[in-house]
């Protein structure tokens, strides 16, 4: 399979532009916009462990913990992630309570997974199906932001709803667990690089990419 790494060509990351790689042991900046280019991201998969693994410890207590405690003349009201699905669903708002099931329990760990996945497939140098995966990547990047659902309502409810002793809203710990959760799958996304998927996948993938073009 001829890639642009073999052809001595690689992108730059910030701006996208395609030039000449350095001679070896040079270091090398983009023509364009001055960034540091390299071949492949320095340490990406070590990198991109490290975030995941981080992101499934703190993903427990942000499920665990409340998100949000609601203080008012009646007392002190604590929920969680799932105490709020529940809720919305006994209040006759299923369409609100599927979109924060699926933004702030499905989505989250559907990338944590994702991501795990593609680690092991490309340590394994997988040959599996390298255009799926790569779309997959695609999917967990482009997503990422929806997972934040949960804490921009805390945030919200948090600076609108202040009424002195009578009612206040405040974030929990969850809430904290949970955007870091959401910041850590983002940058492990960043920090993981596709191309080595398609490193691993060699030529016999070639030309099964070959055969499902003509196929379509």
């Amino acid at each position: 399979m001829l890639t642009g790494a073999s052809s001595g060509i690689i992108g730059c990351d910030t701006c996208g532009l395609a030039q000449r790689e350095a001679p070896e042991g040079s270091h090398m900046e983009c023509a364009r916009c001055g960034a540091d280019m390299h071949i492949r991201k320095p340490d990406s998969i070590t990198r991109t462990w490290a975030l995941v693994i981080a992101a499934y410890v703190l993903i427990i207590p942000a499920n665990l913990m409340p998100v949000m405690a609601t203080g008012s003349l009646f007392g002190t009201e604590k929920d969680t992630i799932f105490g709020g699905v529940v809720y919305l669903w006994t209040s006759d708002s299923q369409v609100l309570a599927i979109i924060l099931f699926c933004a702030s329990i499905i989505i989250p760990f559907a990338k944590l997974f994702s991501l795990t996945f593609l680690l092991i497939s490309v340590q394994l140098r997988s040959t599996w199906k390298p255009r799926m995966r790569a779309k997959l990547y695609r999917m967990v990047e482009a997503i990422g932001r929806w997972s934040m659902i949960d804490v921009y309502v805390a945030t919200m409810l948090t600076a609108l709803v202040q009424f002195g002793n009578l009612m206040s809203i405040r974030a929990g710990g969850g809430a904290i667990a949970f955007a870091t959760v959401v910041v850590l799958t983002i940058f492990a996304a960043k920090s993981f690089d596709p191309r080595i998927i398609w490193d691993s996948a060699g030529l016999s993938n070639n030309n099964e990419m070959i055969a499902e073009e003509l196929h379509v």
